[in-house]
């Protein structure tokens, strides 16, 4: 029983997701082997080497990796996949881009956002936009899942797995990159950072968000995160959200401001540790969950709060 854990990287380094991602296919046992696609990706195929319980590390360095094109991952991934017991990404934009291309083609049922390993054939994943608990149990030859890295440990370092140097099929004919027009991340990774302060619909505009981002620089390793319905009034770049639709994430801390508090909103962050809510409406859905709840008007309360950071 041999598992395959796709890894998320920027070429040099590995993703904390990664390490997520490891750790529950520890729980799973059995061999587990590793795949770094990408341009000049060594450095980061080293790195994988070193985390601990992986056995060997599968470096496919090609031009045709370098944005991670669904259609080219994915074919590199169906072809070293059928000798795979498992193969696993991380449940975010990056497993869930290519993944569901691999259970299609290799017919097979892919389970997502994997929250629990019961058994090797049986797991939980939450339903209904994390109200209810699917326990499901598949009899797939290859079991296709993305991990809900919030619900899993990083694994260590410390290992020293061997690197083999690999070469796929390439760059398919049907889609080729031509531009990245996402917006750049300002300040740490939102899916890994220890604090994350959320804006809403409550800011009224893209330049308010101006004053979450002067709090979070004076807060160490602090990210800034969003509702859907700030990105969708174009307050800020879907890049931020955090949801059922964007980024699940579980902080130490985790400070909702003029958020509402939708059911799809809180199915991304209601495992943060501690949860605090900034809302002039007290009756505000936020409050139901959040364990300090401000009832005050954002615009005076977070420049007060930013005097005593």
């Amino acid at each position: 029983m041999t598992i395959l854990v796709i890894a998320e990287h920027n070429h040099t380094a590995i993703s904390p997701s990664t390490l997520n991602t490891v750790e529950a296919a520890k729980k799973i046992g059995g061999e587990i082997h590793i795949l770094v696609a990408g341009k000049d990706c060594s450095g980061a195929a080293q790195e994988a080497a070193k985390i601990s319980g992986v056995t060997k590390v599968l470096s496919a360095d090609d031009s045709a990796y370098e944005h991670f094109l669904a259609e080219n991952i994915a074919s590199l991934v169906i072809e070293l996949g059928v000798n795979y017991s498992y193969i696993l990404a991380p449940s975010n934009t990056f497993g869930k881009n290519f993944l569901p291309r691999v259970a299609a083609i290799l017919d097979v049922a892919q389970i997502t956002d994997v929250m629990e390993i019961i058994s090797p054939d049986s797991f939980k994943r939450p339903i209904y936009a994390g109200n209810a608990i699917a326990t499901v149990q598949s009899l797939d030859k290859i079991k296709i899942m993305t991990i809900r890295t919030t619900k899993f440990a990083k694994a260590e370092l410390g290992g020293n797995a061997a690197v083999e140097n690999i070469s796929g099929k390439g760059a398919t004919n049907s889609v080729s990159f031509v531009r990245n027009e996402g917006a750049a991340a300002k300040g740490p990774d939102l899916s890994s950072a220890r604090v994350v302060i959320s804006g809403g619909r409550g800011l009224g505009s893209k330049d308010n968000f101006k004053i979450l981002e002067s709090l979070a620089a004076k807060i160490n390793d602090c990210a800034i995160g969003a509702s859907r319905a700030a990105v969708d009034a174009g307050y800020i770049s879907n890049d931020y959200q955090v949801g059922q639709t964007g980024k699940i994430v579980a902080p130490e801390l985790y400070i909702a401001v003029g958020i509402s508090g939708a059911i799809q909103h809180l199915a991304g962050m209601k495992d943060s540790k501690i949860i605090v809510a900034i809302n002039k409406d007290e009756n505000a859905p936020i409050f139901e969950v959040a364990d300090y709840g401000l009832v005050a008007d954002l615009f005076t309360s977070i420049p007060e709060i930013e005097k005593l950071v």
